[in-house]
């Protein structure tokens, strides 16, 4: 069931982004996947992809721009953490010049995977992450189920989501094809995933904002639940009790009299 005061806020939101987007930056990351892992050390991140709303520009930092840049394409393994190290280093640095934008972002939400993963990886390099406040971070998909209810699409929601309104998949890789792709040491595949993932979440952010995006979520159900919302809001509204209160009040007194 949608509960729509939820629904509204999250519409609203979106709402706001759309109409500052030069203020709204949207981010994903690769890295080795945090499943199954034998190792107790963090996930290597391998690529960080932020697109900007309104010109759709896109800053990228991965593993393998910076092993050419230093010289070392040949050689990732061994220079794996100094090319992990300056590649979270640059994107620090535009984090900082950044702090006030309104972060978009797709379930990157603890130590596990998100923001918060990628501060601990860059710490363990030995560098000082800079911390974006939360109420810049926006998770897209929590704003999604707000939006359209928790059986809005089928799993794995992002991918469903994808087919469900003919969007490209072109470069795109899921999260189990990534663990494979790090496995095989594919870097430029996993970065080109990224970028191709910040533009989609781009792609529905406007889609939600123009009413446009197709879920699985029926008229008759949407339909179903503000009926319920609107019971809910009419018998326990202040004013509305009060009035019928008041009228029932009346009504007692004419009995009286009648």
């Amino acid at each position: 069931m949608i509960n729509f005061n939820k629904r509204k806020i999250a519409i609203n939101l979106i709402n706001s982004l759309v109409d500052k987007p030069e203020h709204v930056l949207v981010i994903h990351y690769s890295c080795e996947s945090f499943y199954d892992r034998e190792s107790m050390c963090s996930p290597r991140i391998t690529s960080i992809a932020v697109t900007n709303l309104y010109s759709r520009q896109t800053h990228s930092f991965s593993i393998h721009q910076e092993a050419e840049i230093n010289g070392s394409l040949e050689d990732i393994d061994n220079n794996y953490d100094f090319l992990e190290k300056e590649m979270l280093n640059k994107f620090y640095k535009f984090v900082d010049h950044h702090l006030i934008c309104r972060w978009v972002h797709w379930n990157m939400k603890n130590s596990n995977y998100g923001f918060l993963a990628i501060e601990h990886r860059f710490r363990v390099l030995g560098g000082d992450p800079i911390s974006i406040s939360d109420q810049n971070k926006i998770d897209l998909n929590s704003l999604l189920i707000d939006i359209y209810g928790v059986g809005y699409i089928g799993h794995p929601r992002l991918e469903k989501l994808i087919d469900k309104n003919n969007i490209s998949k072109s470069n795109f890789l899921s999260g189990q094809d990534e663990a494979g792709a790090f496995d095989k040491k594919e870097y430029l595949a996993l970065h080109q995933s990224t970028l191709r993932k910040t533009d989609i979440f781009c792609n529905i952010l406007e889609r939600v904002n123009n009413k446009k995006l197709k879920t699985n979520l029926s008229f008759k159900n949407l339909q179903g639940s503000r009926i319920v919302y609107f019971t809910e809001w009419f018998n326990n509204h202040p004013v509305i009790v009060f009035l019928l209160a008041i009228s029932g009040w009346i009504f007692g007194l004419l009995q009286l009299f009648l």
